[in-house]
């Protein structure tokens, strides 16, 4: 055999003999694998992944589930879930909501949860829908981890969220709520808010939430807003029968138009969210509109009670501009506007409420530093005996500025300070809190020169 017969038949070898060592290795992996799901199964007692969802039809809980449904998604026992809310005692009950109660729980791996429960078999509708709705995720939706199907109950498990929905902020609940919401924080709320829609309707094909409400937003331990029961009212259309118009009670969420064509869409979500933007600038629940026949209906409702004193929440003042409020009413009533096709999508409402959180922002920044420096010149002058201050309750929203030269006072500028500076004023020592008569109720002017 020549030289280069022998180099062609070894070279050949080499590669039969890789393909070989190919193929074994695939065959070794495929067993692998089979038994892998042989063991997997075995869970259920049945080699058919079917099993995982209608295992549990004779209705008692079992010890040992499957850890998974269908492409991955978490598969929790009833036990597991007992346990995490004692036996769904009612001290876990934190809420109602359109799939049924709420209850907060602890799992054994120590996160804290929020399973939302109804009545029902298992169903497969609900497997496939909890397999598409748990791959969304996005930074301002709340998480749906997992869901369970035993003993009569339809559960779905979410992540949990410690600052609760707005409404115990923003209405009057019943609810010890300590946390005062200014406007910066309402609008960084509504933006999250609103990305969270805006996700849902840029997905293929677009989620349209359907129930969108003040309610639906949930706020986490840094006031991050989360969009919750995402999916949730097209899941209810899946499983039972009515779900759509259980879904779609009349309040004052619902666009008014979907009631004459009796068709959603993300232009319905975006009045929804108006509503949402009145409650956040109100401090109140909206009230009903039962005669918005047309724009000027609405308009002149708005109008009525577009006093910023009256219209804006008590609890507001002086944390706004002037300009910011009015921009943030102004697309407000874009969303609520009629009919539907003039209304902004979600993407562009986003963007305006980006261009008023900037501009807020840099308005306050500037008006802060001027109040500082006020405040600066005003200290300066009581300390050197120009001026002399008046409390009723140690804060500048109450205080008094005399000058003991001109005899004249102050007795509004200081309201314009900002909240910080009352910290700032505690430091002061106790003279200036000693209550001087003012003289002459008559602005004290201030200049540069002081």
């Amino acid at each position: 055999m020549s030289k280069s017969n022998a180099a062609i038949v070894g070279g050949a070898a080499g590669v039969l003999a890789i393909f070989l060592a190919i193929v074994i290795v695939l065959v070794w992996f495929s067993k692998s694998q089979c038994k892998k799901f042989s063991n997997k199964n075995s869970e259920t007692g049945s080699s058919d992944p079917s099993a995982i969802v209608e295992g549990n039809r004779g209705g008692g809980p079992s010890s040992v589930a499957a850890p998974f449904g269908p492409e991955g998604t978490k598969q929790f026992t009833m036990i597991e879930l007992e346990q995490a809310t004692k036996q769904f005692s009612d001290r876990n009950l934190i809420g109602y909501g359109s799939f049924g109660p709420v209850y907060k729980g602890l799992l054994r791996d120590g996160t804290v949860v929020a399973i939302k429960r109804r009545p029902g078999p298992p169903q497969r509708e609900l497997v496939v829908e909890v397999s598409y709705f748990s791959e969304i995720r996005h930074r301002n939706l709340v998480t749906l981890l997992g869901y369970c199907q035993e003993s009569g109950s339809q559960m779905l498990v979410f992540e949990y969220l410690p600052n609760g929905s707005m409404c115990n902020h923003l209405y009057d609940t019943g609810i010890d709520s300590s946390t005062k919401l200014e406007f910066k924080q309402r609008l960084s709320i509504a933006m999250g808010a609103a990305k969270g829609l805006c996700y849902l309707h840029g997905l293929r094909p677009p989620l349209v939430h359907k129930n969108f409400k003040t309610a639906n937003v949930l706020v986490d331990e840094s006031f991050i807003a989360k969009v919750s029961d995402a999916g949730i009212s097209k899941l209810l259309e899946k499983i039972q029968e009515g779900g759509p118009s259980q879904m779609s009670s009349a309040h004052i969420f619902r666009d008014p138009e979907v009631g004459v064509s009796g068709t959603v869409s993300e232009i319905s979500d975006v009045y929804s969210f108006g509503v949402f933007l009145l409650e956040l600038v109100t401090g109140h629940e909206a009230l009903r509109i039962d005669s918005l026949g047309s724009n000027e209906s609405f308009f002149k409702w708005v109008e009525s009670r577009l006093s910023l004193n009256d219209f804006v929440d008590c609890r507001l003042v002086g944390s706004f501009t002037t300009e910011g409020m009015k921009d943030l009413i102004r697309l407000t009533l874009q969303c609520m506007i009629f009919p539907g096709k003039r209304r902004p999508k979600m993407d562009m409402v986003v963007l305006e409420l980006e261009r008023i959180q900037e501009k807020e922002m840099a308005m306050t920044t500037v008006m802060g530093e001027a109040h500082e420096l006020y405040f600066l010149k005003v200290l300066q002058a009581a300390v050197s005996g120009i001026v002399s201050v008046s409390f009723s309750s140690c804060q500048w929203n109450n205080a008094t500025i005399c000058s003991k030269t001109q005899k004249k006072c102050c007795g509004d500028e200081p309201k314009l300070f900002t909240k910080g500076l009352s910290k700032i004023w505690q430091g002061i020592p106790t003279y200036f809190t000693n209550k001087i008569p003012c003289p002459t109720p008559v602005q004290l002017i201030h200049t540069d020169s002081g």
